[in-house]
């Protein structure tokens, strides 16, 4: 197990009726700006029980924060904040209301130049506004971990800072129950993708995390085809498992002392900015390329996770691998996600545009071992045509 240092400092109020939790959580002399997105908190009831559970703060509210927010529209807050004297942020939305949220807290204090520096240029900075966090979409961790996309004409960059983890989370999975069936399939393999980037790498006798991982590989792939099943889509239980395992997939904990991927979610980002594609489907397309590109790098771990995860325990190495993708894809499919360029409408004349995408950020290096070259990644985004 390779060294680390851990802490999650995120406290979290899980269930049934906790976002009345916030009205303890947020200081009662506290200026707060709730942030949210298109405006669905309000027709599931979610909008109401934050108004109640403010009842007794000063509170202003900014919205219209998109699925992979955009620099332009979370730079408009500052202009509120600066107004009302904001200093506490409460985000209520999905991963990408959360990440706002984050970029709004950082850019609120910032003492450089230009904001964007935060994304374009790895720019440090040293104080944040304050968040707190009410989920309605399990998927992408954000709730309690510092990390952040923001999108700028069609650059998406990420961003990642202890600075703004947000001190609390109320995680309520019968929110859940509006999500429309894309919203939950996106959710579950955006969780899964996680999970396996922080798995499928190189075996350093980490036991422990990959123990973790492996069971919420297993829960997500019982529980996520559920949550789209007539006669089971509205068990609060099956959202439950599924929203605790979106929060655990990135909350540090599985990725602590062992060595990371991440090429398919920064191929993905390419894929998002020039496209427009969901994040989770970009991820379902370009994760079996990578799989397939890089059997050799990973093939113990890829022989671990068809034994460990699938129980494929017969066959020769190869096979055993080749059913393991194989499976991998069936369950993309199953949360009814693409698995292909094509599925997608796009070919191998769009390869090139993502590829000189890739060089124009800087991803030339990828991978856990830094070794994913743009000559691989052209390999990858040709095998996931």
């Amino acid at each position: 197990m390779l060294n680390f240092s851990f802490q999650n400092p995120t406290k979290i109020h899980f269930g049934a009726g906790q976002i009345k939790a916030i009205s303890k959580e947020i200081p009662l002399n506290a200026r707060v700006l709730l942030v949210y997105g298109g405006g669905s908190i309000k027709s599931n009831g979610v909008y109401q029980q934050t108004v109640d559970a403010l009842a007794k703060h000063t509170w202003f509210e900014f919205s219209g924060i998109e699925p992979n927010p955009t620099y332009d529209t979370l730079m408009q807050a500052q202009g509120v904040i600066k107004a009302e004297k904001i200093d506490y942020l409460l985000a209520v939305g999905g991963g990408s209301v959360v990440d706002g949220a984050k970029f709004i807290a950082a850019t609120a204090l910032f003492e450089g130049d230009d904001p964007w520096d935060i994304l374009a240029k790895n720019q440090s900075f040293t104080k944040a506004l304050p968040i707190g966090a009410v989920l309605t979409l399990p998927a992408t961790g954000s709730e309690s971990n510092g990390n952040a996309v923001v999108t700028r004409e069609g650059n998406k960059l990420p961003f990642a800072s202890p600075l703004v983890r947000p001190l609390f989370a109320v995680l309520d999975p019968s929110v859940t129950l509006s999500l429309s069936d894309r919203q939950i399939g996106n959710g579950v393999v955006d969780a899964f993708v996680h999970t396996i980037e922080q798995y499928l790498t190189y075996n350093v006798n980490g036991k422990v995390q990959d123990r973790f991982s492996e069971g919420l590989l297993q829960t997500l792939i019982e529980e996520g085809p559920k949550a789209l099943l007539p006669d089971t889509k509205d068990n609060v239980e099956v959202r439950a498992n599924i929203m605790w395992s979106a929060t655990m997939a990135l909350n540090g904990l599985i990725g602590a002392g062992v060595p990371q991927d991440w090429t398919t979610h920064m191929i993905g980002h390419e894929l998002t900015g020039a496209f427009g594609i969901d994040h989770a489907r970009t991820l379902s397309i370009v994760l079996p390329a990578v799989m397939k590109v890089r059997r050799e790098q990973k093939r113990e771990k890829l022989l671990q996770y068809a034994s460990r995860v699938w129980y494929i325990n017969e066959g020769d190495d190869n096979a055993r691998i080749d059913q393991a993708i194989g499976l991998t894809e069936a369950f993309f499919k199953k949360m009814q996600l693409p698995t292909r360029l094509s599925d997608v409408d796009l070919g191998i004349n769009d390869i090139e545009l993502l590829i000189a995408r890739l060089k124009q950020h800087g991803m030339t290096a990828l991978g856990e071992q830094s070794d994913i070259t743009i000559d691989i990644s052209h390999e990858i985004l040709t095998q996931a045509l």
